[in-house]
């Protein structure tokens, strides 16, 4: 045999490889291309470092045999329909999965279930920080040739829950995701989504099933729907700024990187409305503070009153939480407290030092407010705060007032590392103005004019606020300083440098959740 030739089972070898790449299935891809799509492999090579991908399964099929020929699920069900393996994003270990929608609508089949075991148990092995490109139809009914009857005793779903805190998982969303792909998504700890994706436990036929009628898959669970609830993290346009945005995710949980340029920090002296009833836009201060082109702000459209972002601050990654004074005056609601207790919890999982931005009335209070569960749901924020164990930095903007201004500083003024505030703060045990028509009811009550008791009511709330300024509450030492705003950004740079330079502490037992 002469030293080129290529040997039978190499060249056997070689054709079924060429079967699973997107130019054997050039059908396939061109289908998936004319609906708008890119395909997994396209995906894949588009988020991971070139070169890197070490693929587990590549010639699994389809398990019909019993009803298809072999040629056939060779040809048309690669992987089975499920893509997976290690990698590198932006120099770090990761592990990342795929389905496959030109394979029998990215379904969940029997072998593919096996290659989800496996790579789950390396995964927790390894502690690889995973990508999970989720869409699909959910679980396969078509597969013959593995006798089950209920199919219940599939691990992968409690293998992929239970890496749950153990290392950080996203989520990839383009199109239907129904069913077993969307409980794949839905137990990430981030959700990316394209606008044209449909998220639901169950799909069109599922929802039939059960009597519910007929409806259409993209009507089932809408960005319109899915984004305002909290369910999708991060809504791009399509698959290219999806991996874009899954890159950028994944770089917060890998480590620090180089500084990036920073704005004039002066020019949060004047961010903040002088009068203390004017809304603003927080979303600036937070994109000044950081490295530029750092901030990445997470479910915009769900309680938009709290903020919730990931970004960098001299490099280093954070979590930041602030409250949007746009919205209920930034007051903390039950859906707030929501967003911002799993935050806490996502930050304090993959040691993300907290940034906290206040300008708080307190919690949103009365009975459409507890009708919401707020008890409960509020307490959430409070708990979650008590559990962490990476650092905390607070800076009190505006207001800080009452309950909902020590959730927003871990319960305490002194649970932080530090705690301070800008010049034109104020803070107190509840709002001013609600804290004189309650202290000094019974004499408001014996003012019989309207007009002259209202004026009585603005004379001791200016005092009541001359009272709660910032260097007033920093004489007393409730808080750590006061400070000029373009000395923010410095300040929680050199606390967390210092906390880096010492062990964290061990984390506390799992907490029970109030909710």
């Amino acid at each position: 045999m002469p030293d080129d030739a290529v040997r039978d089972d190499l060249a056997e070898l070689l054709r079924r490889r060429g079967l699973t790449e997107d130019a054997g299935r050039p059908d396939a891809v061109g289908r998936r291309h004319a609906a708008g799509g890119r395909t997994a492999r396209e995906n894949i090579a588009d988020l991971i470092d070139d070169g890197s991908f070490v693929e587990y399964g590549r010639f699994a099929i389809a398990a019909q045999k019993q009803r298809r020929s072999l040629d056939d699920l060779i040809e048309r069900t690669p992987g089975d329909g499920l893509l997976a393996g290690t990698a590198r994003i932006g120099g770090a270990a990761c592990a990342v999965l795929s389905y496959d929608y030109t394979v029998l609508a990215g379904t969940q089949g029997a072998i593919g279930h096996r290659k989800k075991d496996r790579l789950f148990e390396i995964i927790e092995r390894l502690k690889l920080p995973t990508v999970f490109f989720a869409e699909g139809g959910g679980g396969r009914p078509g597969d013959t040739d593995i006798p089950t009857v209920s199919s219940l005793e599939i691990r992968a779903f409690a293998l992929w829950a239970g890496l749950s805190g153990l290392v950080p998982r996203i989520a990839v969303v383009k199109g239907r995701c129904f069913a077993g792909n969307a409980v794949i998504a839905g137990a990430a700890d981030l959700i990316v989504a394209t606008q044209d994706s449909s998220i639901g436990m169950g799909g069109p036929a599922m929802i039939a099933g059960g009597g519910l009628g007929d409806v259409a898959p993209d009507d089932v669970g809408p960005i319109s729907v899915q984004a305002p609830n909290g369910v999708v993290d991060v809504v791009v346009a399509d698959e290219a700024q999806a991996v874009a945005a899954t890159r950028k995710l994944m770089g917060y949980f890998t480590g620090q990187a180089d500084p990036g340029s920073v704005a004039d920090q002066t020019a949060l002296r004047t961010m903040i409305p002088e009068r203390a009833r004017r809304a603003y836009q927080v979303a600036p201060i937070i994109e000044t503070l950081a490295d530029a082109g750092s901030v990445t702000f997470l479910r915009e459209k769900f309680a938009p009153e709290m903020v919730t972002a990931l970004a960098r601050i001299d490099g280093r990654p954070v979590g930041v939480i602030a409250n949007n004074t746009m919205v209920m005056a930034g007051a903390i609601t039950a859906a707030a407290s929501d967003k911002a207790a799993r935050f806490l919890q996502l930050c304090n999982a993959f040691g993300l030092p907290v940034v906290s931005l206040v300008d708080c009335p307190g919690y949103m209070v009365g009975p459409a407010a507890e009708a919401e569960a707020l008890v409960r749901r509020g307490s959430r924020m409070l708990v979650a705060g008590a559990a962490l164990t990476v650092p905390l930095v607070a800076v009190i903007l505006r207001r800080g007032y009452g309950l909902g201004a020590q959730a927003m500083c871990g319960g305490s003024l002194h649970e932080p590392l530090l705690t301070v505030a800008w010049p034109g703060a104020h803070l107190g045990p509840m709002g001013l103005e609600g804290a004189v028509r309650l202290g000094l009811r019974k004499e408001l009550e014996a003012i019989a004019d309207d007009d002259e008791r209202e004026q009585a009511v603005r004379a001791a709330t200016a005092a009541a606020e001359e009272n709660a300024r910032a260097l007033n509450s920093a004489s007393l030492f409730e808080i750590d300083d006061v400070i000029d705003p373009a000395e923010t950004r410095g300040l929680i740079a050199a606390t967390l440098a210092a906390a880096a330079a010492h062990e964290r502490p061990a984390p506390r037992a799992r907490f029970i959740d109030t909710w």
